[in-house]
């Protein structure tokens, strides 16, 4: 049997990137860039107001230093009194130049009038009437000294033009669309979602919506491995169940290579059963490059060419299909859609108990906690391949390296987060 690591690169030898495609930005999410993105300009465009106040010019006398309201005494205040000549809703251009002893009541947003330099919120003024629709002051006072830069968001504060803000092989996460949004960039060059072949394969299976029937089973293999597929930002072209009989095998085969996909994915029917026959219908019409892999669950893996597409058989029980799925076929959509770090992190746990193996690289259910900045792992119930709950209460795989029977609690091992 291979190992989890070379039959991996085997299958992965046999994927290039998709071409490229220039779509609107409004589909662009999650999906993978073709090219690196530069800013055209500056990010802010102008010097603008970070917050509801008044321009000032804080480097002026008027406005840095003080004169007494009443007598002074130890505890009297100082203010500062100044003239308000202009009101800067947000999307307009300013027309006055502040000078000495002026302020313009600005929003938050609007770009700063020539000659200021900061902002005071206005609740730091004695301006209190803040109902919307209500006229700028004559005048406006504050107690307190300014800063020059003070709530002020200065041109290219964020990004400078020609600057490298997404790079080429990244899926794009809704902040970044937000980022081309303000860059102006209506289409984006981005790689074609890879498009897979879907069939599950089983006498025993019904459709979800059936009675059900004695020594039958609900087809559940279609739905999650069709839902991981989209979560590795790939297209699914349902086939539906084939029957255990080589025609109906080799006619949904026959189907997939009429469409355009990037490769057939099956579930079931690649092991050595009497009824199995996706493998022997794959070696009769193309070509087996191996089919059993030295690992749990999901040893049953079958690897090779049907016809002219690529053929990955993953085994039909749910857990090990999962599993068969993110070690095998999840790389190879992101090899196919472009994108260069892959979507599942590994991190480093400590095991809550002891765990045991056969000595094949395992991959685990668990569930995973921290503690004092220390991540801690425990099994989720029994690990049996069929039992799908204990999957849907993991949220991570802890995986067990290839002659490690025995796992003593407190041990570090790596996971894969789910």
């Amino acid at each position: 049997m291979l190992s989890v690591a070379e039959a991996r690169e085997r299958i992965l030898s046999h994927f290039q990137t998709t071409a490229t495609e220039s779509i609107p930005l409004v589909a662009c999410a999650n999906r993978v860039l073709a090219v690196d993105i530069s800013a055209a300009y500056d990010l802010p465009l102008f010097d603008n107001s970070a917050m509801d106040g008044f321009a000032i010019r804080a480097d002026e006398p008027s406005a840095s230093s003080t004169t007494p309201s009443t007598t002074p005494s130890p505890s009297s205040s100082l203010r500062t009194r100044l003239n308000v000549v202009a009101d800067i809703p947000a999307g307009s251009t300013p027309q006055v130049t502040l000078k000495p002893g002026e302020a313009a009541r600005i929003m938050t947003g609007a770009q700063l009038p020539a000659g200021a330099n900061a902002v005071i919120p206005v609740e730091d003024t004695d301006f209190h009437n803040r109902e919307a629709g209500t006229a700028a002051p004559e005048t406006v006072s504050f107690e307190r000294k300014v800063k020059a830069g003070e709530n002020v968001r200065p041109r290219g504060m964020d990004i400078h033009a020609g600057e490298l803000v997404l790079k080429k092989g990244q899926a794009l996460k809704p902040q970044d669309l937000g980022l081309l949004a303000m860059l102006g960039i209506a289409n984006v060059q981005v790689y074609k979602k890879p498009r897979v072949a879907l069939l599950s394969s089983g006498d025993e299976l019904l459709e979800v919506d059936a009675p059900l029937e004695s020594g039958k089973i609900r087809d559940s293999n279609s739905y999650t491995l069709a839902s991981l597929i989209e979560s590795a930002n790939g297209e699914v072209l349902r086939l539906g169940v084939a029957k255990d009989t080589r025609e109906s095998v080799e006619g949904l085969l026959q189907q997939a290579v009429r469409e355009d996909v990037d490769f057939i994915l099956t579930s079931a029917g690649v092991s050595v059963g009497a009824f199995d026959f996706v493998k022997e219908v794959i070696e009769a019409n193309g070509s087996l490059n191996f089919w059993r892999v030295n690992m749990r669950p999901g040893k049953p893996l079958a690897f090779g060419k049907y016809l002219d597409k690529q053929f990955i058989g993953l085994p039909g029980n749910p857990v090990s299909a999962f599993v068969g799925f993110e070690i095998f076929v999840r790389p190879v959509l992101e090899r196919l859609s472009g994108q260069l770090d892959g979507s599942r992190r590994k991190v480093r746990v400590r095991s809550e108990e002891e765990i045991e193996s056969d000595g094949r690289e395992s991959y685990l259910r668990a569930k995973i906690r921290e503690e004092n900045g220390i991540l801690f792992a425990k099994l989720t119930g029994h690990q049996g391949s069929g039992n799908l709950l204990s999957l849907v209460q993991a949220d991570a795989l802890l995986i067990i390296p290839a002659g490690v029977k025995c796992v003593p609690a407190g041990q570090e091992v790596e996971a894969l987060l789910l």
